[in-house]
């Protein structure tokens, strides 16, 4: 299924044999005098079945009650087990990974949105 949308992520999502639970790594984009382009730095994490965000206002409005502001939305998904989708701990360390990966400019393996819900293409 090709996703080029965040509907067409949920869509993909229910879609899939186990049920899903969503992973977001908020980022805040950080320039430096001298540097081209901007680093995408982890600000904050959450995770959510898909029925609990229904488009991506909801996640945007959600987000705005967060103390950090962000410019990008990392975003994989987490399968489950036994026609269950993942509990909320299991979450834990994919999230951590996650940041660790987009510390370390390893983004290819998300989905990236902006603020307003564009879904956006990296050069490598």
């Amino acid at each position: 299924m090709n996703i080029d949308s965040y509907d067409s992520l949920l869509r993909a999502a229910a879609a899939q044999d186990q049920p899903q639970r969503l992973l977001f790594a908020f980022t805040q984009a950080q320039t430096e005098a001298g540097q081209e382009g901007a680093t995408l730095t982890p600000v904050m994490c959450a995770d959510k079945l898909p029925s609990e965000l229904a488009d991506f206002a909801a996640l945007a409005a959600e987000s705005r009650a967060m103390p950090v502001d962000w410019d990008v939305v990392f975003v994989a998904s987490l399968g489950g087990k036994d026609g269950q989708p993942p509990e909320p701990s299991a979450a834990d360390a994919p999230l951590r990974q996650m940041v660790t990966a987009i510390q370390t400019g390893q983004i290819s393996n998300f989905l990236a949105f902006d603020r307003t819900g564009e879904l956006l293409r990296f050069r490598a």
